[in-house]
């Protein structure tokens, strides 16, 4: 009798089944107003929320709200929306709903910038700070093994840990983990191949997160809200035992917008995300395939300033404002400083001729006459990297006395730095143009003027160089005959009359009459020349360049 009833008994199950899967909506209506209400959660800001409110306190966007301000207009698509930690409810046979959500304290994506396509990713400190334990790691790999694929920039937005360690993850998983950082073997790759690694921060950036934006090719610091620390205030005071330091005296932008950490300091937010957008437009998408941007020009090629004549003022003890010429040669407001503040006796940045975008090179004689010092030299090491790997030809402004000397540069290591600086120039190949302005000395002045065989390069009728400037040179190639006229109390005459001698042999004229000097050049046609050797060598060369790059015949390096 069993065995009769067990066909029915089959059959009415089997029916039960189907008439449930017949109840659920052929057009997934439920899957979908599940994933509409987690992306509505995600998307609404909890304004109860511990973590939200401290946000605000503090001064700070939320992570969207960052997201709207820094891209255009409705061109963010996100990349895992749905991920976080849910609480399901359920509702009946194969039926349930989300009652709670909790999403990837990491917001990430596509937008565009000024039309530009970019990969954005972006913490969210208010869930537990941006740590690991309320992120999903697998989400931040997969964006930097992405920009690999898709050869397109990073633009990241470090407000926390980055997804760094915590504590509570060891009491959340029940074991202690060796803290790998996998996703650094995708950013080594992106950063020498040239897709564009653009970071801010806009909080506090601690830990992974310190080292993911000061990874980056360009990096930007809210100053305002921002700073940077290898461990917050709590861990420094047990380790070390300093106590009561805040944000900004363990990293503020006083610290590490001063000593190289990172590149800019911007009064806010919104200061930063222009930043950002400014750096993107004169990089390609991914240096190893593409050349930059140009961009059209309204500034005449062949503009002339004959202010540029009376700059180098003919007393060589006298400083004048580098930044003027800079600004006068290169295209009008295009010139974009990176590193302002810190390696001051060298100015870097970016800038266009033509339209064209080009590294900017030059030194400051106004603070410590110009002489590379150690911080200068890593200053210009790194524009360099970053004009290899992005195809950005140079042009530099080089007046230069040496390498800095005294007892302060021999305890900061100037000539190691210095010797980091001579291999950067010998080991990248992006064309290099000089416009020697005033001195060209010793080994710095070989080293900026030597790197390129041959070296395409003018001077201004204001050049001078040697192995050593005339203050002090004199001194130690005649210290005999100077002591001998010492002793008949003739040195200061004899002095006078050595320096008139050598002023008149260092004539720019007699070093070109020997052809040491390819070409003297009128100052207010500088813009002319170096305008046409940028169209050169964006019409000439650089399709060359990106064969032999494409090919693994070159193979810049920027880490």
């Amino acid at each position: 009798m069993s065995n009769d009833n067990k066909p029915a008994s089959s059959a009415s199950k089997r029916l039960r089944q189907v008439s449930s899967h017949l109840a659920l909506p052929a057009d997934y209506a439920d899957v979908r107003e599940q994933i509409q209400t987690l992306r509505t959660i995600a998307a609404t800001p909890d304004t109860s929320r511990r973590g939200y409110v401290r946000q605000k306190q503090a001064g700070k966007l939320w992570v969207r709200e960052r997201l709207e301000q820094l891209l255009d207009p409705d061109s963010f698509e996100e990349i895992g929306s749905l991920s976080g930690t849910v609480t399901w409810e359920k509702t009946g046979p194969m039926r349930e709903k989300p009652v709670s959500f909790i999403p990837s304290n990491n917001v990430q994506g596509k937008g565009k910038l000024r039309g530009r396509s970019v990969l954005l990713t972006a913490d969210d400190f208010s869930l537990r700070s941006g740590h690991a334990d309320g992120a999903s790691a697998g989400k931040t790999i997969y964006l930097e093994k992405l920009a690999l694929a898709l050869k397109l920039p990073v633009v990241k937005l470090v407000d926390g840990s980055s997804g760094g360690g915590s504590v509570t993850t060891i009491r959340k998983e029940g074991w202690s983990y060796l803290p790998y950082v996998p996703m650094f073997h995708q950013v080594i790759r992106q950063l020498n191949e040239g897709i564009p690694n653009l970071g801010a921060i806009v909080g506090p950036a601690i830990g992974l997160g310190a080292a993911r934006v000061t990874a980056c090719h360009f990096s930007v610091m809210a100053a305002d809200v921002g700073a940077l620390f290898n461990a917050g205030p709590e861990v420094v005071k047990g380790a070390t035992f300093e106590e009561g330091l805040g944000f900004q005296d363990l990293g503020g932008p006083m610290i590490h917008c001063t000593n190289g950490t990172i590149d800019n300091v911007a009064a806010n937010e919104a200061e930063c995300f222009e930043q950002l957008r400014t750096v993107l437009s004169y990089l390609p998408d991914c240096g190893r395939y593409n050349a930059p941007p140009v961009i059209a020009s309204d500034d005449p090629e062949d503009r002339e300033d004959e202010s540029l004549r009376r700059i180098i003022p003919r007393k060589q003890t006298r400083m004048y404002n580098p930044w003027t010429i800079i600004k006068s040669v290169v295209d009008r407001d295009s010139f974009f400083e990176i590193g302002s503040l810190w390696g001051r006796t060298a100015i870097s940045g970016l800038a266009r001729l033509g339209g064209r975008p080009v590294g900017i090179i030059s030194l400051n004689c106004e603070v410590n006459s110009g002489a590379l010092d150690a911080g200068g030299s890593q200053k210009l090491a790194r524009l360099l990297k970053l004009c290899d790997v992005m195809n950005l030809p140079v042009l530099q402004f080089v007046d230069v006395p040496g390498y800095a000397i005294g007892t302060i540069a021999e305890r900061t290591a100037t000539m190691r730095w210095g010797i980091e600086l001579a291999k950067a120039y010998f080991s990248t190949t992006t064309p290099i143009f000089s416009v020697i302005t005033r001195r060209a000395y010793g080994v710095a002045g070989g080293v900026m003027l030597g790197a390129r065989d041959p070296h395409t390069q003018v001077a201004w009728p204001s050049g001078q160089w040697g192995s050593l400037p005339l203050e002090g040179g004199i001194e130690v190639g005649h210290r005999h005959e100077l002591r001998e006229a010492e002793k008949e109390g003739k040195k200061a005459e004899r002095y006078a009359e050595l320096e008139e001698e050598y002023r008149r042999l260092m004539n720019p004229v007699r070093t070109a009459n020997a052809f040491g000097v390819e070409e003297i050049i009128d100052p207010k046609d500088t813009r002319k020349v170096v305008c046409g050797w940028a169209k050169h060598v964006y019409e000439g060369l650089m399709q060359i360049r990106l064969a032999e790059r494409a090919a693994g015949r070159i193979q810049p390096v920027f880490t």
